[in-house]
């Protein structure tokens, strides 16, 4: 399990530098997304994809939980604050479904996410997971 809960706390850390480089590293060359419907295979696929994306969602801060686990699959749950261009304020609630290879890359990862406009003043994201606040125990608000 604390192998399950350190893959999901660096997958949270490793999205919230919005670097795309970085974070595609963690997936195999020729890795198969389905995030809500867009659908995509390998790294550059996934720079791209990435790039798109925190051009849109501003300033996205993320927080994951491991829902749970089996042999070199995965199920987490998600949740991320975020604003648009005009400064509407968004958490997005989802579930991913993620695969391993043997190297202990993401070879599948599969996102279902739904957007729910918020007030700025509900937000309860703001920057990384504080250091006391990881690890098993410390689970997602649900609401």
């Amino acid at each position: 399990m604390d192998t399950a809960i350190a893959k999901v706390q660096a997958a949270e850390d490793a999205w919230n530098t919005r670097d795309p480089e970085k974070v595609s590293l963690a997936y195999t060359p020729d890795s198969v997304w389905r995030n809500r419907d867009t659908f995509l295979t390998g790294r550059p696929a996934i720079v791209e994809f990435l790039t798109a994306k925190w051009e849109r969602e501003l300033d996205y801060v993320l927080r994951k939980s491991l829902w749970g686990f089996r042999e070199n699959r995965m199920a987490v749950r998600f949740q991320y604050e975020w604003h648009d261009a005009d400064g509407a304020w968004f958490r997005s609630y989802g579930n991913e479904l993620w695969e391993f290879d043997e190297n202990g890359l993401m070879r599948r990862r599969e996102a279902s996410i739904n957007d729910v406009p918020i007030a700025e003043s509900d937000r309860r994201y703001f920057g990384r997971r504080p250091d006391d606040e990881r690890g098993p125990g410390y689970d997602i608000v649900l609401e």
